[in-house]
């Protein structure tokens, strides 16, 4: 007699072998095998709901099958068992492949876009606004290594609809780091390479909006319709879901009926899936089904390049030096830089004024939450030693000239009163007590207030340290 537990771990063993840890735990591990009819050679297959049937026929069948006759030989035929009501065993169905495959191989078919036929008006669906501002295309958008794998994702989707190895696409990064944009940037290549795609950008607070609206006016199966009548579904701020289960419910039904239909989802959040509190589980396994990429913070060569672009299309004439100085200085978003750019554009139209540093300096300090360099000893000395043009390892060693001395006694007088160092961390950093770094502070006070010159250069070197 055979056990059909241990011929299903045999297939398992099969399955485990060509695929990824990852997708074997979430659609394999969790079915168990329930019993074999020798005389039909038919394996039933207890499975935790219907869309586990729809998913492993849609996307495993081949790897189940090739398992199954490998185990139960060419003949064998299979059946899946599941709980319409969960836990309720009562509610049992059994679900022959015979039946199932050939109408789920039609669902799932890819629905490529009809091409345009006046002769043909039966089931068109209306036309909807996509709700894209054609600014954010993939030309205006910069790229460099910090957001170079999400860029050409984005790009593959938008040029190859019919495939979808990233589907769904989960984009993750702080404020400002061109989320939307690129979301955007998706949906208007897909809508110029196929005008008749259903493509929707909407953000969640307006989704959860249209939500609380459909359930108050008893219209949530229209809501619903709509959305699963989308192509490709573009959800920004997914975050704002969490803590709200009626909308988180629906959207998770919506996602369902979506990429069992080969539907394209994108979807953006502030952090990895993962880290969203409030969200429920089976909402975040689902979004971790596809590719989950981030959009790191702008490198210099991205906030070059965009501040770049922003002057030739804002038509301001910014020299490199001050290019630079920007991009050095606004570090955090590309929203940023947008905000210092239209403040140099009302400058340089309305007030007619020159862009120089100074300029940007004042505009950068009035519309960028500057933080404060974080100061260590090793920028201390490190600033230091380049303003004597010495090496930096004599400032650690045992040198007595007088230049090397004077050096590093300044070294611990900034340490102490713009590190906020104490006397003994500093002392610990230059192998000595902490007795010499007070001596050393009280040294250089006195020659500050006897020597103009030398304040003058503590002070260039300190506004160097701060700026």
């Amino acid at each position: 007699m055979i056990n059909v537990a241990q011929q299903w771990n045999r297939c398992l063993d099969v399955i485990k072998a060509n695929m990824s840890t990852e997708q074997f735990d979430v659609w394999f591990a969790p079915i168990v095998a329930v019993d074999f009819e020798p005389e039909t050679c038919r394996v039933t297959l207890k499975v935790p709901s219907e869309f586990f049937v729809e998913q492993i026929e849609g996307q495993y069948l081949n790897i189940l099958s090739l398992a199954l006759k490998k185990v139960f030989g060419d003949n064998v035929k299979l059946t899946y068992k599941y709980n319409e009501v969960a836990n309720d065993e009562e509610s049992a169905v059994l679900r022959d492949t015979d039946n199932s495959s050939a109408r789920l191989k039609q669902e799932l078919k890819i629905r490529k876009p009809a091409v345009a036929n006046p002769f043909e008006h039966e089931n068109q669906l209306e036309e909807i606004d996509p709700q894209l501002n054609p600014r954010y295309t993939f030309e205006n958008y910069c790229s460099s290594m910090s957001n170079k794998l999400a860029v050409s994702i984005g790009q593959a989707i938008a040029e190859h609809p019919e495939m979808k190895t990233y589907n769904p696409l989960f984009v993750f990064g702080t404020t400002g780091v061109g989320k939307t944009h690129l979301l955007q940037a998706i949906g208007i290549k897909l809508k110029e390479n196929n005008p008749r795609m259903r493509v929707l950008y909407v953000s969640s607070r307006v989704f959860e909006s249209q939500y609380t609206t459909a359930v108050q006016q008893k219209k949530i199966n229209d809501f619903i319709n709509f959305y699963q009548s989308i192509d490709v579904l573009l959800l920004d701020d997914i975050q704002f879901f969490a803590g709200k289960p009626g909308t988180q419910n629906t959207f998770f039904h919506i996602f369902n009926h979506l990429h069992q239909h080969q539907r394209q989802l994108v979807m953006s959040s502030d952090c990895r899936p993962s880290e969203l509190d409030g969200m429920e589980p089976r909402l975040i396994s689902r979004f971790k089904w596809g590719m989950t990429v981030a959009l790191e913070k702008p490198d210099f060569e991205l906030r070059r390049k965009f501040l770049t672009m922003k002057a030739a299309q804002d038509g301001l004439n910014i020299s490199g030096e001050v290019l630079d100085f920007i991009a050095n200085n606004v570090t955090e978003s590309v929203r940023e830089l947008e905000g210092v750019m239209v403040s140099l554009l009302a400058h340089a139209t309305m007030l007619g004024q020159e862009i120089t540093i100074d300029l940007v300096r004042t505009v950068i300090g009035n519309t960028v939450k500057v933080t404060p360099r974080q100061l260590t000893f090793e920028y201390i000395a490190e600033t230091v030693a380049d303003h004597y043009n010495m090496p930096i390892d004599l400032l650690y060693g045992k040198s007595r000239k007088r230049e090397i001395s004077d050096a590093r006694q300044l070294v611990m007088y900034l340490a102490k009163k713009e590190a906020q160092m104490s006397s003994t961390s500093i002392g610990a950093k230059l192998d000595r007590t902490h007795a010499t770094v007070l001596h050393a502070c009280i040294q250089i006070e006195q020659r500050m207030s006897i020597e103009k010159d030398f304040m003058r250069e503590v002070q260039a070197i300190t506004d160097s340290l701060t700026q």
